[in-house]
């Protein structure tokens, strides 16, 4: 028989925020396929889990998949985990889970910690209807993103880096309009967690003037013509 792919989630920061249905799976996997090794053997360690990692990541996934396509038509049993959160929402997972679909072989995800969803209930803003966007294009096609988005009704998310966040913040008070309300949520259960509420034009006078740190979440009202 085939074996199983389960996509674990991971702390976004506070590592008491792991499952006891995560540890579990990770302890018992033949093989955990982790973003980053390092990064992940730091939580492995925590909970004491002894099972063998094995780097899985943007820039071999490719190369790699199906190799482990072929392990799990064995039988293996493989979990894969990102750095943070879950694994295939902005991160490594898609290709794999894909593959594994394509191939018969049964993919379990877990249920688990995910910036995105607190960050959109703490927002104040409209969460029963919303588009998860993601990081933004950087140069080729950002525009032409931005372009298709502001006039989008339902509630928008993106991720954003703490060094692009103001600029980013800019261009969508250029493109949506400086009044559209949006809520910034920084630092998701860490110490210094905040969120920031306010007009994307209020924001980004915020994110000039502070030194904004962390992984952001920015959450933005909706095209209201």
């Amino acid at each position: 028989m085939a074996g199983k792919l389960f996509l674990v989630p991971t702390p976004i920061g506070n590592l008491k925020d792991m499952t006891f249905r995560a540890i579990e799976t990770l302890k018992e996997s033949d093989l955990i396929l982790a973003e980053d090794t390092r990064n992940s053997g730091i939580l492995l360690k925590h909970y004491e889990i002894s099972t063998s990692m094995r780097s899985y990541h943007a820039h071999n996934e490719h190369k790699v998949t199906d190799e482990i396509i072929r392990q799990l038509q064995e039988g293996k049993t493989f979990s894969l985990i990102t750095d943070a959160g879950s694994p295939g929402i902005s991160d490594p997972g898609y290709l794999l889970a894909k593959a594994c679909v394509e191939n018969g072989i049964e993919v379990i995800a877990l249920p688990g910690a995910t910036a995105f969803v607190p960050a959109l209930t703490v927002s104040g803003l409209i969460s029963n209807e919303f588009v998860f966007v993601g990081f933004l294009p950087v140069k080729k096609g950002r525009q032409t993103k931005l372009n298709e988005l502001k006039e989008e009704k339902r509630t928008l998310i993106f991720y954003e880096s703490p060094h692009k966040i103001t600029r980013t913040l800019k261009d969508l008070a250029e493109f949506f309009g400086a009044e559209r309300k949006a809520s910034l949520s920084r630092e998701i259960t860490k110490k210094f967690e905040e969120t920031l509420r306010g007009t994307l034009e209020e924001l980004h006078k915020i994110s000039e003037e502070r030194n904004l740190k962390g992984e952001m979440v920015l959450v933005v009202e909706g095209f209201n013509p």
